[in-house]
């Protein structure tokens, strides 16, 4: 039986955030930070909402979830993400010293990865391919459909 505090749990529900940007006709990511077992802050891409190319769901997820603890630092959480964080939140995830990260897709051309894990925080843990296939078929739907 899945466990409701599982990573699965977790990235599953960063999907339905993806999913949620999908349908706004967001590049489909979704985000959320956990603290204690508890969904702290929820996000997906909203960039062209808000006409803002920095408002990525791991950004707004960051800033939800500093704003909920009263704490610039999240070293007690982890964010589940649904793609490999671009470098600038990256950066942002640094910053806030976040305890752990969880993605589901890789971004072979975007991802931080490409510069390597010392962009993030040297405590914070990384742990990928969670649901890969799930996070994965969402992205390409929404290119497929884009390129018709």
């Amino acid at each position: 039986m899945l466990s409701v505090h599982s990573d699965i749990h977790y990235m599953k529900q960063a999907i339905l955030e993806a999913q949620k940007a999908f349908d706004q006709g967001e590049i489909p990511v979704g985000a959320v930070v956990v603290c204690e077992n508890q969904i702290i802050a929820r996000a997906h891409n909203q960039t062209e909402l808000l006409n803002d190319v920095t408002a990525h769901a791991e950004m707004l997820a960051i800033t939800a979830a500093a704003d909920n603890l009263g704490n610039k630092y999240l070293h007690d959480c982890t964010l589940y993400i649904t793609l490999e964080p671009c470098p600038m939140c990256a950066g942002a995830i640094g910053w806030s010293q976040i305890g752990k990260i969880v993605y589901g897709a890789s971004d072979d051309k975007k991802g931080f990865m490409i510069y390597g894990k010392r962009m993030l925080h040297p405590k914070t843990k990384v742990e990928f391919g969670i649901m890969n296939e799930e996070c994965a078929a969402l992205m390409s739907s929404f290119f497929e459909a884009k390129r018709k």
